[in-house]
């Protein structure tokens, strides 16, 4: 059994990790935030320690190494974006491998660091990549590799996500804190479209606001109109007043489902890591560098065939 420290316990995503943990037989010890909403620990996990203050945190992570059985193996970082690296860094130099939410940093240049920390540490960063081991992707993946093709597959990427008010109101709002609405909520898709029509090798911005962007990335394999939203009135008439999120991947024409599959993926992730296959730094930089770029270009006049057809509503 491998003890566990949970970084951002009262966030959104951090209940999967809380079921990832115990389900792949291990123990969460202590947990941390500066909220206290974290009454799902008590249906997990009621015997973990939680401090609100990081000072008692990592001071009560320090006694737990006195001894091998209490020692924390893993610290779990699901904090807000802008946090990632220091909490990373905090985690490494405790001796403890980690595990991250995506985006794991907002630039290649923070990567470096963390490779140079897991360095001086001897300890290993893992970035949840999820979107990897769902089966369609994997089918998908596999499919493409298959083919004998001399052509590019023709790839559309929609997700709109809806987001109420209070979005704007809190770190994800804010692009110093979140580094913007195609990072925070597009950065593992632009990870699943590397993963499976290879390197990039054009990245055009269409379309940059608070709550959505539009653009064009071109891989190895693939040609790829992409738009995000969090915004419901961007959602097609088909979805409107039935979901409130709409993802589609369409490959040629042809829709890939992948709507299901996804509750279980975190565990898959943490079952991954803890046999030595997890993804770590160098897998995660295409897509932070991918995700780097398009916030600091500039919109451009889409060309011929590179517009996704919701750009046409925004322009």
């Amino acid at each position: 059994m491998k003890n566990f420290a949970l970084i951002g316990a009262a966030g959104y995503i951090a209940p999967r990790h809380m079921k990832a943990i115990r389900e792949t037989g291990n123990q969460l010890a202590v947990g941390y935030d500066i909220n206290d909403s974290v009454g799902i620990i008590d249906s997990i996990s009621p015997q973990s320690e939680f401090f609100t203050e990081f000072e008692r945190f990592q001071e009560h992570a320090w006694q737990l190494k006195r001894t091998a059985e209490t020692a924390l193996d893993y610290v779990v970082v699901c904090s807000p974006n802008y946090l990632h690296h220091a909490h990373i860094a905090a985690g490494l130099r405790l001796g403890c491998d980690v595990i991250c939410e995506k985006p794991l940093v907002p630039t290649p240049e923070l990567l470096d660091e963390l490779a140079l920390i897991e360095q001086e540490t001897g300890r290993r960063v893992y970035n949840i990549l999820q979107l990897r081991h769902h089966q369609a992707i994997l089918e998908l993946k596999q499919k493409v590799k298959q083919e004998s093709r001399t052509g590019k597959h023709e790839v559309e990427l929609t997700y709109i996500t809806s987001r109420g008010k209070w979005y704007m109101e809190s770190w994800k709002g804010d692009p110093r804190k979140s580094f913007g609405v195609a990072t925070n909520i597009g950065v593992h898709f632009f990870d699943m479209l590397h993963f499976i029509f290879g390197k990039l090798q054009k990245n055009v911005l269409h379309y940059a606001g608070n709550d959505k962007a539009a653009g064009y990335l071109e891989y190895e394999k693939a040609r790829v109109p992409w738009f995000l939203s969090i915004d419901a009135r961007d959602l097609p008439e088909s979805a409107k007043g039935k979901q409130s999120t709409y993802r589609s991947i369409t490959v040629d024409g042809k829709e890939i489902e992948f709507s299901g599959g996804f509750t279980d993926l975190h565990t898959v992730s943490y079952q991954e890591i803890l046999a030595g296959r997890g993804y770590g730094i160098e897998d995660a930089r295409h897509c932070i560098e991918t995700v780097n770029t398009i916030r600091s270009a500039q919109p451009e006049t889409p060309e011929a065939g590179e517009a996704h057809p919701f750009l046409n509503r925004l322009v």
